[in-house]
């Protein structure tokens, strides 16, 4: 397929994302999640198909905590692989990420988010003869976590959950909460809703989801990787969330769906209006994630999202992690590196060990696209 129909492309069929056991995205920042990382013979396995293709010395990057226990494993692997090559990618958040790209810090960055127009802007003084382009890499569900004793299947819908973390609704025994669940014991206590202190693309995922499917009651910038809104009460990553969630009785945050199995925290069903809520399990955001479309043009593979998808079993809050990298203009003493680590990330073996780690590969068709994009960087 030519890279000039990449706009009509549809991600194909979900049983490119289906996997064994649970799927989660892992948002690990410092964690490291039980049950993330392949035994010794998958590593030996995968690392044994690798191509170096020139790769040597040091690969820096920065970006998503929420891809950093995917990187783990495609780090080790790779640099198992490829003997003298050590590729550093640190966990700072999204945001930060993109701003160590854009003063040229980093080969590459990992953002739960697409490049804005400003930044590409940006990116065009480090890049020089190119720009930045959006890779996607793995996809999952962002999880609405909470802690409220007694009630163990808590069903809320956007508006909803735009008035909560809006300070809207400060009371569990809200009416908008208890017609969504008609026979929870509900108590008259305060809602202690948790946000991210840091930029973040799970907050702008988050906004984007709220402004879509809640546009009445979510007035915020949906592109804002800072909290946009007042009131209250702020943790650092993904993990400081779902620490605050964890101990904090009446609490709710959101955070990718691998804190919340790691930490044992109670997740929101969304009532989306299909037939019945749904569940935040990557198979149930691989519903969503399927019907993506590309909106990036020639080797951008930016996509969107249908975040106020009513398809049954689908979860509307999702995010897709993307690298990002410059098409043209890219460092010569990285470019080597940087061009065989994503040829592997994105790879069968690559997207296949995630699979078997408890992760969500993208879907068939986006792959192959990328993989048709990473050799042509230059």
């Amino acid at each position: 397929m030519k890279l000039s129909r990449m706009n009509g492309l549809r991600a194909s069929a979900i049983g490119a994302l289906v996997v064994s056991g649970a799927l989660v995205l892992s948002a690990c920042g410092s964690d490291d999640n039980a049950g993330t990382k392949p035994n010794g013979d998958k590593t030996s396995a995968a690392a044994s198909n690798i191509k170096c293709d020139g790769a040597k010395g040091q690969l820096l990057a920065a970006g998503s905590s929420a891809q950093k226990g995917a990187m783990d494993l495609w780090v080790k692997n790779f640099q198992a692989a490829c003997e003298g090559v050590e590729v550093n990618y640190q966990a700072i958040g999204s945001g930060g990420g993109i701003t160590k790209f854009n003063q040229g810090q980093v080969a590459f960055a990992g953002s739960d988010s697409a490049l804005k127009e400003e930044e590409v802007a940006e990116s065009a003084k480090i890049c020089k003869t190119g720009k930045g382009v959006n890779l996607p890499m793995v996809g999952g569900p962002v999880a609405i976590g909470y802690k409220l004793d007694g009630v163990d299947n808590l069903v809320l819908d956007a508006p909803t959950l735009a008035k909560i973390f809006d300070n809207k609704i400060t009371k569990w025994n809200d009416p908008a909460i208890a017609k969504l669940n008609p026979g929870a014991k509900l108590p008259d206590s305060n809602i202690q809703a948790f946000h991210r202190s840091d930029e973040s693309g799970t907050t702008q995922n988050l906004g984007k989801y709220l402004s879509t499917a809640a546009p009445a009651d979510w007035k915020h910038d949906p592109k804002s990787k800072s909290w946009p809104a007042q009131g209250g009460q702020a943790a650092n990553g993904s993990s400081g969330v779902a620490t605050a969630v964890k101990d904090a009785e009446g609490s709710i945050g959101y955070f990718e769906l691998s804190y919340a199995t790691a930490n044992k925290i109670s997740t929101v069903k969304l009532n989306t209006g299909a037939s019945a809520p749904v569940e935040a399990t990557s198979e149930n955001a691989s519903k969503a994630i399927a019907a993506a479309k590309v909106k990036g043009t020639g080797s951008d593979m930016a996509l969107s999202l249908d975040y106020a998808t009513k398809a049954e079993g689908a979860y509307p809050l999702i995010l897709v992690t993307y690298e990002i990298a410059c098409d043209k203009g890219n460092k010569a003493e990285t470019l080597p590196t940087l061009k065989a680590f994503l040829n592997y990330t994105v790879s069968e073996e690559g997207q296949k060990i995630l699979a078997e780690a408890g992760y969500a590969p993208l879907p068939a068709d986006i792959a192959a696209k990328v993989r048709e994009i990473v050799p042509t960087l230059s």
